[in-house]
């Protein structure tokens, strides 16, 4: 069964946009801290940005920051990702991630893999020069 279900994804040209979702199973998402990493051939998963489940504070990836931001959709029951000024370095699979966790942690934490215990498939995102 399919828990966490990325879309969005596509082929767009440098300097232009695309929005990422994420789409739960469950209402009980809902209360889960959620992120989104990315990768890109040959190179490892990076984390890019979260949500905190509590209070809906945000942490992002130097990388990102200024450009994309996360944000959640509790009557939907989704997560998503606007991606702003996209550069070809951006193109990569897009994961959406979950953390079953409840409580507060500080910002370093939603930079580990192992913060998250629900993955969805991926989506790829292309930027061309």
């Amino acid at each position: 069964q399919v828990q966490l279900l990325e879309s969005g994804g596509g082929l767009v040209q440098a300097g232009e946009a695309l929005r990422l979702l994420c789409a739960a199973s469950e209402r009980t998402f809902n209360r889960y801290a959620r992120g989104w990493f990315r990768q890109a051939p040959g190179k490892e998963r990076e984390f890019g940005a979260a949500i905190r489940w509590s209070g809906g504070s945000t942490v992002y990836a130097d990388s990102v920051k200024g450009r994309f931001t996360i944000s959640r959709d509790t009557a939907k029951n989704t997560v998503d990702l606007q991606m702003n000024s996209l550069k070809p370095e951006d193109t990569a699979v897009y994961y959406c991630a979950a953390s079953s966790s409840r409580r507060y942690y500080s910002d370093y934490y939603y930079f580990q893999l192992t913060a998250y215990d629900y993955w969805g498939q991926g989506t790829q995102v292309t930027v061309s020069s």
